[in-house]
């Protein structure tokens, strides 16, 4: 219930509401603003920390990576959150990441489709236009319906670099968030599209690549190509307040680590 509360509280913190826990206290509010691949680790970890610091409330705002890059930059919010590492201009900008933890980028299809596993190069003539019908790849005759996220995403950005396809992928839609393309590939059976681990669920077929499978133990020995980390931005030249340090110190403890690792993403500690 409180995960539910923190991110409907985000808009009515912004306009500079206050609200109390109790009689005499007054909350005291950690904003937290960028991916959409990162809702069920920040969300998993804001309710525990919650749940023992009743007088926090830790927001969320689901806007993308680029945009809580940008929230950090601009002052809107205490942590920004990226789905992939920080560039060197934005580093030089004044901003810092750390990583939180590791995240794969699944590949994914209809759950009807009868292909189970592609190699990286497949994927990426998929998504240049090289490969255009499913029968290509041991597939169902079907010209294939390329999804994927919009510039900025983080989810995006690494999913092109790792396969090299950077500013070369013919997407048929480009999604603002990772459930709108997981929803869209369920419903479409000559889809492919990408999304986070830790956000897919059975109405859509996970695909191996090169024959690995995307899990906690192949993510972490690097086995599966296809990840990136999940990276709390901060700002380098203005600290923290004491309340959002306190969260920061905490999601990167032993004691986060396995409800990140229950939210679907593999953490470092």
């Amino acid at each position: 219930m409180k995960k539910i509360l923190a991110i409907a509280l985000v808009a009515l913190c912004a306009a500079g509401f206050v609200f109390a826990s109790g009689a005499s206290e007054t909350a005291q509010i950690v904003s937290t603003d960028g991916s959409t691949s990162m809702e069920s680790v920040i969300g998993s970890l804001a309710e525990a920390y919650m749940n023992e610091n009743p007088n926090v409330t830790v927001t969320y705002n689901p806007t993308g990576s680029g945009s809580g890059i940008a929230a950090v930059q601009e002052g809107r919010c205490d942590i920004g959150l990226s789905s992939r590492a920080l560039h060197d201009d934005e580093v030089a900008s004044g901003l810092t990441g750390t990583t939180l933890a590791l995240d794969g980028i699944a590949i994914i299809v209809n759950n009807e489709n009868p292909v189970s596993d592609l190699t990286l190069e497949q994927i990426a003539a998929m998504y240049t236009g090289e490969i255009t019908n499913w029968s290509e790849v041991g597939g169902n005759d079907g010209q294939i319906v390329l999804i994927g996220r919009e510039a900025g995403s983080g989810t995006r950005d690494g999913f092109e670099s790792i396969t090299g396809t950077e500013d070369l992928c013919q997407y048929r839609q480009e999604l603002t968030s990772t459930g709108d393309v997981i929803t869209t590939v369920s419903t479409n059976p000559n889809a492919i599209g990408y999304a986070s681990l830790s956000a897919v669920s059975d109405s859509v077929k996970t695909l191996t690549v090169n024959g690995v499978a995307p899990s906690e133990e192949t993510v972490l020995s690097g086995e599966y190509l296809v990840q990136r980390p999940f990276v709390m931005v901060t700002s380098s030249s203005e600290a923290l307040s004491e309340t959002a340090q306190a969260f920061f110190d905490y999601a990167l403890s032993s004691e986060a680590a396995p409800i990140i690792a229950g939210a679907g993403a593999v953490p470092l500690n």
